[in-house]
């Protein structure tokens, strides 16, 4: 595990291949290819930090869905519009551990405090499987309000993807 709210940048990629694996627009292939992908970065890496990738990752959607809207419409209030939208969406995943939405109201109040969501989340230990979970289902319930706002289905995969593509991998 990385210190400070580092995340090493192949976990973010993993944390977002993990995004792809639940988005019904990802074909069959490129499902498969990025759950490769996320596998092969958590043998490397480790299950914690392809988590707190994806910790990281709903703190930059946060921020995403938090600024004002290109045309015009008010940005969302995170406390009565953004949080509430993404908790009351968590029970339509199976499985979604109940137990486990504390700990992720707290990551996305942090993100919407302008806080560092890793490293808030750091300073309650290591993340167990079952939150880890939940966080990659409020990761696609972020991008699919993205994707909402914006009216362009798969913008937000478009948009990490091209980032993604900007960014120095460890074999390049």
């Amino acid at each position: 595990m990385t210190n400070d709210g580092v995340v090493v940048d192949e976990a973010i990629r993993a944390a977002w291949d993990s995004y792809r694996v639940l988005e019904k627009r990802t074909s069959a292939k490129e499902r498969q290819q990025a759950g490769q992908r996320a596998q092969a970065a958590m043998d490397t890496y480790g299950r914690e930090e392809v988590s707190r990738g994806t910790v990281f990752l709903v703190g930059v959607l946060t921020g995403f869905l938090m600024t004002e809207q290109n045309s015009g419409k008010k940005r969302l209030d995170p406390l009565s519009d953004l949080i509430p939208a993404v908790i009351r969406k968590l029970p339509t995943f199976e499985l979604a551990d109940p137990a486990q939405v504390p700990m992720v109201t707290g990551v996305l109040m942090a993100a919407a405090m302008g806080m560092d969501t890793v490293a808030w989340r750091d300073r309650f230990g290591q993340i167990p499987p079952e939150e880890a979970l939940v966080h990659t289902f409020v990761l696609w319930l972020l991008a699919d309000l993205f994707d909402s706002m914006t009216e362009q289905p798969g913008a937000i995969d478009r948009l990490m993807r091209e980032t993604f593509e900007t960014m120095p991998t460890e074999h390049s």
